[in-house]
């Protein structure tokens, strides 16, 4: 059974992370149907899971969420793909925040066509 958010809590970085953690499920339906190696796929979505963890786990403020990404990527060597990961979750995080559709597309699980069954 799906988890279903409340959009109103998606401005909580650590709500907002669970849910787009879920979501993620829908990508590696694709991912793995793809005819082409995978390889630069797979390890992209394993970072970005990683970033949304370590912030389910650290649970930062709403508005400390920016610099919190931005402490990650610092106290991280070599973090180029780190960084482009954190500024994707940023940016995703903003769109809820904007966005009612994309909040109640996440909130209510990401459904989508592509969503392995369980």
């Amino acid at each position: 059974m799906q988890q279903a958010f409340d959009p109103a809590q998606l401005v909580r970085p650590a709500v907002f992370c669970r849910a787009l953690l879920a979501a993620m499920e829908a990508s590696e339906g694709r991912r793995q149907r793809r005819k082409r190696d995978q390889t630069p796929d797979a390890l992209g979505q394993e970072l970005k899971r990683w970033v949304l963890e370590q912030a389910i786990a650290a649970d930062p403020e709403p508005e400390a969420f920016e610099g919190w990404l931005l402490q990650l990527v610092l106290e991280t060597p070599g973090s180029g793909g780190l960084r482009a990961m954190c500024q994707e979750v940023l940016m995703e995080y903003r769109l809820a925040q904007y966005d009612p559709d994309f909040r109640a597309w996440l909130a209510v699980g990401a459904p989508s066509a592509d969503k392995p069954r369980r």
